[in-house]
C-alpha cells in the first residue's frame, strides 16, 4: 500500500486497502496452505504430480475468491470510479471472468509470490540450523576421538611407571614429574580444537623420555625438528603415530630397534615424518589395525578436509608415516 500511487485511486487511502486486501487475502490463504499442507505432506514425500495438482486447484479456488472479492465486495462501492474500459469488463458475468485465462496466469503469480520468498527464507533458515548443528556433531566427533586416544595413552604410560617402581629405579621419581607434565596438559591444556605445535613438540619429548627409560638401550631414537614459528595443530595427532612406532616397533623386538622422528615446516605445511624399525618375527599387522590410527584420520577429516595428505609405506622391514598438512 506504502509503495502505490494513491493519486490512482480516486476514493483514496480506503480503495487503496479494499484493492489490496483482495488481492493479500488469497496470497496468505495460498501461503499457507502451501507451506504446512501441500510441501510437507506431498512434496517433502517426493510425490511431485500430487503436489502440482493440488497447487494448481489451490491456484484455481484463489482465482474464485479473487473475481469473487473482486466483483460483490470492490465492484459495488467503486465502480463509479472505473474508467471507460474498466466498466466494460465489469459487465462480464462471473462464470466469463473465470474464462480469462491470461488473467489467471498473472493473477496466480501474484499469490505465488509471497509462497515462493518465504520457502527461500524457510530453506535460508534450515541451512544455518543445519550448519549449526554439523558443528555440534563435529565438535561431539572430536570429543569422542580424543576420549578414545586418551586411555591408551595413559595405559602405555602407566605401564612404564610400573615397570620402573617394580624395579625400584631412582629414574621413577623423574618419571612421575614429566608423566604429571603430561596429564596436565592432556587435561588442561590440550582442549581447543588447535594448540600450539610447540606444546606438542614438549608432550612429545616428555613421552619419548619415558619410553627410552623403558627401553634404555633397546631403542635407538633421533627427534628432530626446526620449528620456529608459533604455529597451531589439532592437539594429540602426531603422538599416536610415536605411540604405533613404539607398540609395533619395538615392544615385540628382542635386539635394538630404532625410531627417526623429524618434524618441519615448509611453505606453511607442517611435515612430520616418522619411521621405525619392524622386528623379524613381528606379525603382519594391516595399516587400519593399528590402536589410534583410524581415530587420527577422522580427526584429519574434520579438521583439515582437503588440507592434509597422509602417506603410509609398510615394508618388510620398516614402517614409515609422511603426514602433511596445513599450519594453522
Amino acid at each position: 500500500m506504502f509503495s502505490s500511487n494513491v493519486s490512482n485511486f480516486e476514493a483514496g487511502y480506503i480503495q487503496l486497502f479494499h484493492s489490496t486486501c483482495k488481492i493479500i487475502i488469497p496470497q496468505i490463504i495460498t501461503a499457507y496452505a502451501s507451506l504446512y499442507l501441500l510441501v510437507p505432506k506431498f512434496l517433502n514425500e517426493k510425490k511431485i504430480y500430487i503436489f502440482i495438482f493440488w497447487l494448481i486447484v489451490l491456484l484455481i479456488t484463489m482465482f474464485v475468491l479473487y473475481v469473487a472479492l473482486h466483483m460483490y465486495l470492490y465492484e459495488p462501492k467503486y465502480i463509479e470510479y472505473y474508467d471507460d474500459l474498466a466498466k466494460k469488463y465489469a459487465k462480464d458475468s462471473f462464470w466469463e471472468r473465470l474464462s480469462y485465462f491470461s488473467v489467471f496466469l498473472s493473477k496466480s503469480i501474484l499469490f505465488l509470490t509471497p509462497v515462493v520468498l518465504l520457502l527461500m527464507a524457510r530453506f535460508y533458515k534450515n541451512q544455518q540450523r543445519l550448519l549449526k548443528l554439523n558443528e555440534q556433531k563435529k565438535t561431539a566427533e572430536l570429543v569422542a576421538l580424543k576420549h578414545q586416544l586418551n586411555p591408551h595413552f595413559l595405559f602405555n604410560t602407566l605401564n612404564n611407571l610400573y615397570s620402573l617402581a617394580i624395579k625400584k629405579s631412582d629414574e621413577t621419581p623423574d618419571v612421575i614429574d614429566k608423566l604429571a607434565d603430561i596429564l596436565d596438559y592432556m587435561l588442561y591444556r590440550c582442549n581447543d580444537t588447535f594448540v600450539s605445535l610447540q606444546k606438542e613438540i614438549e608432550l612429545i619429548d616428555n613421552y619419548l623420555s619415558l619410553e627410552k627409560v623403558r627401553y634404555g638401550n633397546r631403542v635407538q631414537i633421533l627427534f628432530k625438528n626446526n620449528i620456529q614459528k608459533d604455529i597451531k595443530i589439532a592437539p594429540l595427532l602426531l603422538l599416536t603415530f610415536i605411540e604405533n612406532a613404539f607398540k609395533h616397533g619395538v615392544t615385540q623386538e628382542l635386539k635394538e630397534a630404532s625410531i627417526v622422528i623429524n618434524i618441519n615446516l615448509e611453505n606453511n605445511q607442517i611435515i612430520f615424518y616418522i619411521k621405525n624399525s619392524k622386528p623379524n618375527a613381528s606379525l603382519d599387522i594391516k595399516e587400519e589395525n593399528r590402536i589410534g590410527l583410524k581415530n587420527v584420520k577422522n580427526q584429519l577429516e574434520l579438521l583439515y578436509p582437503n588440507n592434509y595428505t597422509l602417506d603410509i609405506e609398510n615394508s618388510k622391514e620398516t614402517y614409515e608415516v609422511t603426514l602433511k598438512l596445513l599450519a594453522k
